[in-house]
């Protein structure tokens, strides 16, 4: 159950020690990179404060492009939690000049994917397509950020389908205790909210609450239109200006960077969290808080995360899984926003052989906050964050939303090649450092099982 490690390993965090390039003036086209990992990755700031960055890889065929948005479930108050969601699924079902299935008609012709996802931190709508149908995602696209309709008869058939979203969520018991973890750990907070909303914020919500979302959230300085593959820089900064139009004017710059607060809360908002279910296994989430998005230190916790519990010769996989046969599956990861983050460790097993997994859990992560990682497995974490990273760039979805991420993340873009550097310059002393002070951490249970309260104060 381990996220994407080199997510979090895009942009150059409040330890870089390379300048930082002057902010280039609206309308003037700044190359990022040019290398033989990447493409040449180039960006554009347009009049309103979009930003347009794209990276032309000569070597596809195909193209992806997204529209990002700056805005996600953290931004959300509890009258309208899920709305960033609901509006996702509701900008597919028509605008001011398609129909939702002129729309899905449209991409079905030319044999392309247009999806979108929301996250706690932005949203995104993207289209993978042939490079000579570029065009017509850009179009499409475009027009659904720009022109949805968000009617209420529409509102209300796309309801029961958010609802459904959330029973499905809710009958998968390795789904549900995340979102059940991030509930024990962040509380009461936007964070500690699951992306989904809950049953009574959904049947709640009006069109004027998702529609006035839509109008305050979805303006020019809070989007970010990324593209790879077979494109041009030029070619794309045409098409962006033609879908949004009159959007693209005045004096508006690009919303801020989101930071956070560094240096917050590192104690779980409560110490456990249950959803009693009459499950045959039992699933469990271990955690902390963990490190901000731009912590200088993520690079050392990731190759310490990606060591004790990111693959195969993982502690945790070797110990639980090889040595004694207790779960199928067992790993850990990092998870990071502004100002703070989380260090977790999942597992799935028989309800028995839960303390015994518990018990050997907490005395692994135990010895690594006291003795740090050997050389070899330092080594071994670090190679493995490479190997992931650019095995993980193969294809143009990958690259589109490096390009996302680092914008509305990051702020900048950092070049595959100097984040393998920072991967390379990692030491045991960090990685020491590091565990010490995240390994020790007090930590929050999440269980989904057929437990009851009493019996979580004895695991």
């Amino acid at each position: 159950m381990t996220t994407n490690r080199t997510q979090a390993l895009t942009g150059a965090g409040t330890g870089a020690t390379a300048p930082v390039p002057a902010p280039a003036g609206v309308g003037e086209t700044v190359v990022l990179d040019v290398d033989e990992v990447g493409g040449r990755v180039e960006r554009t700031e347009l009049p309103g404060g979009l930003r347009v960055l794209t990276e032309t890889m000569p070597g596809v065929l195909s193209a992806t492009v997204g529209i990002w948005v700056g805005v996600g479930s953290r931004d959300e108050t509890d009258a309208v939690a899920g709305s960033s969601h609901f509006l996702e699924h509701l900008l597919f079902k028509g605008t001011g000049s398609r129909s939702a299935l002129e729309i899905a008609t449209a991409m079905d012709a030319v044999g392309g994917e247009m999806n979108a996802f929301t996250a706690k931190e932005h949203t995104c709508y993207y289209a993978n397509v042939l490079a000579s149908d570029l065009p017509l995602a850009v179009t499409l696209l475009g027009d659904l950020v720009t022109d949805a309709l968000n009617t209420a008869p529409d509102l209300e058939s796309e309801r029961t389908v958010v609802l459904e979203e959330i029973a499905m969520r809710d009958d998968e018991p390795s789904d549900l205790v995340h979102d059940l973890f991030a509930e024990t750990l962040f509380g009461g907070t936007a964070l500690g909210r699951s992306v989904l909303g809950t049953v009574e914020s959904i049947e709640g919500l009006t069109r004027e609450d998702v529609d006035g979302w839509y109008r305050r959230r979805y303006t020019p300085p809070s989007v970010v239109v990324t593209a790879a593959g077979r494109v041009q820089h030029q070619q794309v900064l045409d098409l962006v200006t033609a879908a949004f139009g009159a959007r693209l004017s005045g004096s508006a710059r690009p919303a801020p960077l989101r930071r956070g607060e560094e240096g917050g809360a590192t104690t779980p908002a409560r110490p456990t969290g249950l959803v009693r279910r009459r499950t045959e296994q039992t699933h469990l989430l271990l955690g902390s808080v963990g490190l901000g998005r731009l912590d200088e230190r993520r690079y050392a916790a990731a190759v310490m995360e990606t060591a004790v519990g990111g693959g195969m010769s993982s502690r945790l996989f070797q110990e639980i899984r090889e040595k004694r046969g207790l779960v199928y599956s067992v790993g850990s990861a990092l998870t990071h926003y502004a100002g703070t983050g989380s260090f977790s460790v999942y597992a799935g097993c028989s309800p028995k052989r839960v303390p015994e997994v518990l018990r050997l859990v907490r005395e692994e992560l135990a010895r690594v906050a006291a003795d740090g990682l050997t050389a070899e497995e330092v080594a071994r974490g670090r190679g493995q964050l490479r190997g992931g990273l650019v095995l993980g760039l193969e294809d143009t979805g990958s690259r589109m939303s490096r390009l996302g991420k680092s914008e509305l993340s990051y702020g900048e873009y950092l070049p595959v090649r100097e984040v393998l550097d920072r991967l390379d310059a990692v030491q045991e002393e960090q990685v020491r450092a590091v565990a010490a002070e995240l390994l020790t951490r007090d930590t929050c249970l999440a269980v989904v099982g057929p437990y009851r309260e009493s019996e979580l104060d004895r695991l």
